[in-house]
């Protein structure tokens, strides 16, 4: 279950609504608690399914939807590694490498001393504990932490956006005990290195996928039933990208079920035209879903307001150019 250590002044003003703190804690403690332990592992033939289930929640919820995916990418990732998540405890897996210093971790005596900060650990004040990278004389490691004894700190501040805000992505620095030896996932550079890496990059696109159509969703409950032939044209654009979103990540996670250890060497290259058509599709449901209502969705309806502002703070993790490079590398 969650760590539900919020300061009470940070708590939304509008508990309950969509994007709220209080809102946000309760889904996810109901998906770790009962829909977690059910969800199909990538590759082992339900993959679709994971997909799916992924974009149910963001549909929801896109901070909430952000929370599940690491949730889930960090049991997957825990057993490929062959080891077993702690019981009953809810996850995230902070990976980022910041431009400000890495993470290091030291060995020492009773395992490894983590020290220095990283930016971007979603649910940094909610989960209980987390995969961590961090750079070692040994190379890339990565570790299963308990944010109770490992986090020592939140850097003030470092995350103040309105969109994904009850993601609680913040800046957080560590240090504390030692991390016990039997807590390292893997060998050195497992966590880049593993086939399971691309399979979580497209399990973020489902969750894209899933807040652009809880966008449709609520744009076509809230428009007038006679409508223009104008909006019914940006509606259509809206519903017809999404369908083509569906059938790119389903054609996806058929691959992955197909190869689940990566023997073509594709699955790379599938993640980055998964994620480059679900990202540009996003866009463009955010586009038409302007021109379909205009401002007053965007303005005056808060729940929709906040899944436009979520979705594309979320679009942004997309890294495009250089996604864009790699492709067209690998396709020489």
């Amino acid at each position: 279950m969650s760590r539900t250590t919020t300061d009470p002044e940070r708590e939304d003003e509008t508990a309950g609504s969509v994007g709220s703190t209080s809102n946000v804690v309760a889904m996810f403690d109901d998906f770790v608690s009962r829909v977690a332990p059910q969800i199909p592992l990538p590759g082992r033939g339900a993959t679709w399914e994971r997909f799916t289930t992924l974009a149910q929640w963001s549909a929801q919820d896109l901070s909430v939807g952000r929370l599940c995916e690491g949730h889930s990418d960090a049991i997957a990732i825990l057993c490929e590694a062959g080891m077993k998540p702690q019981a009953e405890c809810s996850y995230g897996v902070w990976a980022a490498r910041s431009a400000t210093g890495p993470t290091y971790a030291t060995k020492v005596a009773g395992g490894w001393q983590l020290s220095g900060a990283k930016a971007f650990c979603s649910g940094s004040r909610l989960i209980e504990r987390a995969l961590v990278t961090a750079e070692s004389e040994s190379g890339y490691l990565l570790f299963d932490i308990s944010t109770k004894d490992q986090v020592v700190g939140v850097q003030p501040g470092s995350w103040p956006t309105v969109g994904m805000a009850a993601s609680q992505s913040e800046t957080l620095e560590f240090g504390g005990p030692p991390v016990p030896e039997d807590r390292v996932v893997g060998p050195a550079d497992f966590y880049l290195q593993r086939p399971g890496f691309w399979f979580g990059a497209v399990g973020v696109a489902a969750c894209w996928y899933g807040g652009a159509r809880g966008v449709v969703e609520d744009l076509t409950q809230g428009l007038k039933p006679e409508m223009s032939d104008v909006t019914l044209a940006s509606l259509g654009e809206a519903v017809a990208t999404l369908e083509v979103m569906r059938v790119v990540l389903s054609y996806a996670a058929a691959q992955i079920d197909g190869d689940p250890l990566n023997q073509s060497g594709q699955a790379k290259f599938l993640a980055l035209v998964a994620r480059r058509a679900v990202h540009d599709g996003a866009q463009a449901v955010l586009s038409a879903a302007a021109s379909a209502g205009g401002a007053r969705p965007f303005t005056l309806d808060e729940r929709q307001s906040r899944r436009a502002a979520d979705l594309f703070i979320y679009l942004t993790q997309h890294h495009g150019a250089s996604d864009a490079v790699e492709l067209g590398r690998l396709a020489g």
